[in-house]
């Protein structure tokens, strides 16, 4: 199972966190991978000033903003799981 969390702290969420969530809920459906993948928010990871804060499995994600949360999801998500 990989775990994916997405910070949804007050500088994340006004820089587009929530919008990230969605895409990545609507790709794990859209893939069939409910079972495979974990999407969980968390409070403030420390990390404001590179993006909105994620983590995939524990490891930090840098830069993510809901523009590129489908390159996210296919370069560091989907290589996990297949």
């Amino acid at each position: 199972m990989v775990e994916v969390k997405v910070c949804v702290g007050s500088s994340c969420h006004m820089k587009g966190s929530y919008q990230v969530i969605m895409t990545f809920k609507k790709m794990i459906e859209k893939l069939g991978l409910q079972d495979k993948v974990a999407l969980k928010a968390s409070f403030c990871m420390g990390r404001c000033l590179n993006g909105i804060s994620m983590t995939v499995n524990d490891e930090p994600v840098e830069n993510v903003n809901f523009t590129n949360a489908e390159e996210i999801f296919n370069t560091r998500i989907l290589p996990l799981v297949e």
